[in-house]
């Protein structure tokens, strides 16, 4: 069997081969990203691939097959893949280092609506520190099967001989083929596997969970191509100082993307969040302090009340700062600058803490109005009620902006008992459903704040 040694450079933040080293690739315009990397091919296997080809067919002529979605048991994460993971589907799951993949992965083994066989391939952990785990979470399926391999050839020969409908790889960056010569983990190496792991899981209808690494960017080590390959996209988010998870869809073939599903890691694993805007509202006992407001944001199609707090005090330095956490830093700054035009607050000497209750991040516009009212409430030490809640988006020119879904905004909001809601007029002109609360329209930041009775 003849055989080929190539050498070629490949990005590591991309894919892009070249045959000699860039120093900034002309793919993805990253500086320094490329290594070398030793490639064998087997002609004679490639050869025989050419010889298998499709045929061109008309689409009308071809049956679409019934799509069956196979209950997770965990409603949160039914929720973020559209009804259940799609028979035959691919799906990504990454987060960084101890956020909880594997616990999800496991209790997903317990809960899951699957008769069939269960395969769960580590190349991580033994079977030792497997069952330990799964002990502590109380997982007792005997459909679960464990094998700790990182070898392809392996995993492929273990499926057949099991019959497992249901796979899990933890992780890609682990597993390796051997035709490949570079090292596992290796952007040749992850690309090479996710490609035999698709081929595998579409021929065979078998449904397929493949776990990721981070890199310290937040995104999938590893080329970019892997996420276009797949068919789902999930992140598990979280701070490291609080125990709320947020599973994310970033992409998904057979739903909606965006939808967020809400975590709390506990001795027993993680625990749904059915109604996360409760829990992300802190109580105050002495009342609403200055710089404290409540705005909606919109997750997918799931709304979110959330806690927003600001704090401006004088600067000792001759620069003012800004930090935000939670919302964008580029965000503040230009709505400071908003502020200070069209409303003449003079921020120039104040720094300005911005921070979202709960350690979550979110980048929605619509918190923009927000920001602005909360900034100024603690400008002018003067406290917003706790029954009104804030929605819109922030122009340059101090406008207020429409956004969408604003009736799941309010909706949720009169759920909650609040009893104010202020929205851009536009948005207010629309609205084709009657509600409890009183609905404020405002067409610029300056009529929101003497509503407030901050101007």
């Amino acid at each position: 069997m003849a055989k080929k040694n190539s050498t070629v450079f490949v990005c590591s933040g991309c894919g892009y081969e070249s045959s000699k080293w860039l120093g900034r690739c002309p793919s993805c315009n990253e500086w320094n990203t490329f290594y070398e990397e030793k490639i064998m091919k087997n002609i004679s296997a490639s050869k025989d691939k050419l010889k298998q080809r499709g045929e061109v067919v008309s689409l009308k002529k071809i049956e679409r097959k019934e799509t069956f979605r196979i209950k997770t048991g965990i409603g949160e994460l039914d929720r973020v893949l559209g009804g259940g993971f799609v028979t035959g589907s691919l799906t990504l799951l990454g987060g960084e280092p101890g956020i909880g993949k594997s616990t999800l992965i496991l209790q997903i083994c317990q809960r899951i609506k699957l008769e069939d066989n269960i395969l769960y391939v580590s190349g991580e952990e033994s079977a030792e520190q497997i069952k330990l785990r799964a002990d502590r979470l109380g997982v007792q399926n005997d459909r679960l099967l464990f094998l700790a391999e990182t070898d392809i050839d392996y995993v492929e020969e273990a499926l057949e001989k099991t019959n497992a409908k249901f796979i899990i790889i933890d992780s890609v960056q682990t597993m390796y083929a051997e035709e490949i010569t570079s090292a596992a983990g290796s952007v040749s190496q992850v690309r090479e596997i996710t490609a035999r792991i698709m081929k595998m899981c579409k021929q065979k209808g078998i449904t397929t969970v493949i776990i990721g690494h981070v890199t310290k960017d937040g995104n999938i080590a590893g080329p970019r191509v892997l996420e276009h390959m797949v068919d789902t996209v999930l992140y598990l988010e979280g701070e490291r100082y609080f125990s709320y998870r947020i599973l994310r869809g970033v992409k998904n073939r057979f739903g909606s993307t965006n939808e967020i599903g809400m975590f709390e890691m506990q001795n027993d694993g993680l625990v749904e969040i059915t109604n996360p805007s409760s829990i992300l509202i802190s109580n105050r006992e002495d009342g609403n302090p200055s710089g404290s407001v409540i705005v909606v944001s919109l997750e997918g199609t799931r709304p979110l009340v959330l806690e927003l707090q600001a704090l401006s005090t004088p600067t000792v330095f001759g620069i003012p700062r800004r930090n935000a956490s939670g919302v964008d830093y580029n965000r503040l700054t230009l709505l400071m600058a908003v502020l200070e035009k069209r409303a003449g607050m003079n921020f120039g000497s104040q720094d300005v803490y911005i921070n979202l209750v709960g350690g979550i991040k979110i980048n929605e516009p619509a918190l923009d109005l927000g920001i602005i009212i909360a900034a100024a409430s603690s400008f002018k030490n003067i406290s917003i009620k706790e029954d009104v809640v804030i929605i819109g988006e922030v122009g340059l020119t101090g406008e207020v902006r429409a956004v969408n879904m604003i009736e799941k905004r309010i909706k949720e909001s009169e759920k909650l008992g609040y009893k104010t809601c202020i929205i851009p007029e536009s948005n207010k002109k629309v609205l084709k459903e009657s509600f409890k609360l009183d609905i404020i329209g405002v067409k610029n930041i300056v009529e929101a704040m003497k509503f407030l009775n901050l101007k």
